[in-house]
């Protein structure tokens, strides 16, 4: 039995003071609040593990590369596919061990990969059809964190637009192709396998509805109203918006995260919030490709639950997801306060909308997934416990604790050389 003493911990009810958690076999076996010091001590505030429910690991290498000059969400895809063509499962597992790295000392002890970079140029399966999906949780593995592959259904490059170019590594031909491939998946301990449908404008409204009935029970993503041009195509093509279709096919419900969610209507709100869905926010990635702000606020209003996640890892800072989710309310709605701090927290601990309900809260049986940051670097000395997620970056993480696996200490990743690992795989890349 291990014991941890934090200075301060984010409870259910919110932080307290000097609390001992007692840890055997990867779970929490008791949180004693006001207990004396004892065990290994956690200066600063510990909270539970971070959960990064949205992210394209080789999106990483297109970081600080893609500013210049104008452009919108469609010019920086065209860069994009470009990073896509060159991609093999041994450089895709590097460049994911330095970006999964990259996550643990952000605090994210679970990832959901949003997955579908599955073949090689022009759409040829490797010998291994899951090659790259595999290369992925080893990555994760390496670096110490839990992943939930999304594996992602992919079949048009557009409303009535056959895929191709760089789009041909990301299709199985069908759904019935999909569903062959991804059987053959087998989850290691640290790894759950999901499934995703792109968008609407990648898989017709008909494989979207047989989808459903395929994957019920595991996590279902889907990218969701992330363009305005999106819901105009959509409703020339299907006479509805997005959310709409899938309501239509049967898609929507508990178990779905939807993406961006950035340009809904009422109704559109109004069904995501009546199914209990998830929407799933990325800020930072929202901003820089210049997608706009959605209505976080009206879909909690409604029902919806809030995740957040770091999508194209334009940066790896979970604070900042956070920070961004109430920061782009008060822009809108020109109030502060739009969510409470352990609202915030919420959203970033979300680990069932991964496949992962036994994670997210420091309480007796949930996986001891720990991460503390300190009260007393330049931007976090001063504050209230309760407002961490208002003045801390990822660099204030001193420790992270994996299912009760050390693997970050002191500020450095145990295991590997993040930023040695990200230089190497990208310049490989780009040679």
């Amino acid at each position: 039995m291990l014991t941890y003493w934090a200075e301060h911990a984010w409870l259910p009810g919110g932080p307290a003071a000097g609390v001992a958690i007692e840890v055997a076999d990867g779970r929490i076996v008791s949180v004693t609040p006001d207990a004396l010091p004892r065990g290994e001590i956690l200066h600063g505030i510990t909270m539970p593990g971070f959960a990064n429910a949205h992210s394209h690991a080789f999106h990483r290498a297109l970081r600080g590369r893609t500013h210049e000059g104008r452009g919108t969400f469609w010019t920086w895809r065209d860069n994009m596919y470009l990073l896509a063509e060159r991609l093999d499962p041994d450089s895709y597992h590097r460049l994911a061990r330095g970006v999964y790295a990259e996550m643990a000392l952000a605090g994210i002890t679970c990832v959901g990969e949003f997955h579908y970079l599955h073949h090689a140029p022009g759409g040829r399966p490797y010998a291994d059809p899951n090659a790259m999906g595999e290369a992925l949780m080893q990555a994760a593995a390496d670096a110490g964190i839990r992943i939930t592959l999304l594996d992602t259904l992919y079949l048009a490059g557009g409303f009535g637009v056959p895929l191709e170019g760089p789009q041909l590594r990301f299709g199985d031909g069908d759904l019935e192709g999909w569903l062959s491939r991804v059987e053959r998946l087998d989850a290691p301990a640290h790894a759950r396998i999901g499934g995703a449908v792109h968008s609407v404008r990648a898989v017709p409204d008909e494989a979207i509805a047989a989808f459903s009935c395929s994957t019920e029970g595991r996590p279902v993503h889907v990218h969701l109203s992330e363009q305005r041009a999106e819901n105009e195509a959509c409703r020339a093509e299907y006479g509805c918006s997005p959310t709409e279709l899938l309501e239509r096919s049967g898609f929507i419900g508990p178990d779905l995260t939807a993406v961006h969610a950035t340009h809904l209507s009422e109704r559109d709100i109004e069904l995501l919030g009546a199914a209990g869905a998830t929407a799933g926010f990325c800020p930072t990635t929202e901003r820089d490709l210049a997608d706009g702000i959605g209505p976080a606020r009206d879909l909690a209003d409604a029902g919806a639950r809030l995740s957040l996640g770091t999508d194209s890892n334009a940066i790896v800072d979970m604070f900042e997801e956070a920070r961004g989710l109430e920061m782009h309310e008060r822009l809108i709605s020109e109030e502060r306060g739009r969510f409470t701090p352990a609202a915030l927290m919420d959203a970033l601990t979300r680990h069932d909308s991964l496949g992962w309900p036994d994670a997210g809260t420091i309480a007796p049986g949930m996986r001891a997934d720990l991460v503390t940051a300190s009260l007393g670097t330049p931007r976090t000395a001063g504050i209230a416990p309760s407002g961490i997620v208002y003045a801390a970056t990822a660099s204030d993480l001193t420790d992270v604790i994996v299912d009760g696996r050390h693997i970050v200490q002191h500020g450095r990743h145990r295991y590997i050389d993040a930023g040695a690992e990200l230089r190497a795989a990208i310049e490989e890349l780009r040679a």
